[in-house]
């Protein structure tokens, strides 16, 4: 490999540990979303639970008390709170498998199973930060690895592709 395929290759290197060393601070924001939704839910889920436990019922109970209802609103709304129910637990799951991952595998935890809506959110909203801590230079060092990988992979298929040349007489 020459000069400028070096060069080339340092550089797509260092591209990709920049943004790899982003993920350690995307998780984190990610993170910082999740807790303000639950905060929010929780006020709906409380509320809800309040409810039922004055009129003597379980959570489940209140829920199946929609069911029957003749009227489509009832049960809508019936379908709406379980919903509600379902995602706050399980973004106080993910809350909680996040707070105890490796700052290094908390990325992975949250693209197992992310919330759609915290996620386009976050993305929409997010902003790089510096990557000071061990996971964040952990995560540079991968990228760069990974990056470099790709452009020697690339720049020896291309010298390759250049080099092969059918021979027509």
């Amino acid at each position: 490999m020459g000069p400028i395929g070096r060069g080339i290759t340092l550089v797509v290197g260092l591209a990709g540990g920049t943004l790899f060393s982003q993920a350690p601070e995307f998780a984190q924001q990610y993170r910082q979303r999740i807790g303000g939704a639950i905060d929010e839910l929780r006020i709906i889920v409380d509320d809800f639970t309040k409810q039922a436990t004055d009129h003597h019922l379980d959570r489940q109970q209140a829920l199946d008390a929609y069911t029957p209802s003749p009227d489509d609103f009832l049960r809508d709304r019936g379908i709406s709170m379980r919903s509600t129910l379902e995602r706050y637990e399980r973004l106080i799951t993910q809350q909680s498998d996040l707070g105890s991952a490796a700052p290094v595998a908390k990325p992975f935890v949250l693209m197992r199973n992310a919330d759609e809506g915290i996620l386009a959110n976050t993305w929409r909203d997010f902003v790089p930060g510096v990557p000071v801590s061990f996971a964040g230079l952990a995560w540079a060092a991968i990228g760069f690895v990974g990056g470099w990988i790709v452009a020697a992979l690339f720049g020896a298929g291309a010298k390759r592709a250049v080099q092969w040349r059918p021979r027509y007489r």
